[in-house]
């Protein structure tokens, strides 16, 4: 079994990508903020036993690195993003 680690996972395209690689098989695992209002009405609907979320930070690249090397995925997508407009300039 392939596994598979996705940043950005509840917003649009990570959700797809994941429904899509779940029904290809893989293990899923994404990674998501935390916030004080969780923001996954996108992927709340996936109840899969191959499907993990974790939280974690992308400037953090010790915990990067060790959830990573835990989960030693096959491949990685990054799709996160700043989703606030202002904030992203």
């Amino acid at each position: 079994m392939k596994t598979a680690l996705i940043t950005g996972v509840t917003g649009q395209d990570g959700s797809y990508l994941t429904e899509l690689l779940l029904s290809k098989g893989y293990e899923v695992h994404g990674l998501i903020r935390r916030h004080s209002t969780p923001c996954t009405q996108r992927i709340n609907h996936i109840a899969d036993a191959n499907f993990f979320l974790h939280y974690g930070d992308l400037t953090d690249s010790s915990g990067l690195n060790n959830l990573i090397r835990t989960i030693q995925p096959d491949e990685v997508y990054n799709l996160a993003a700043q989703s606030h407009v202002g904030i992203s300039f």
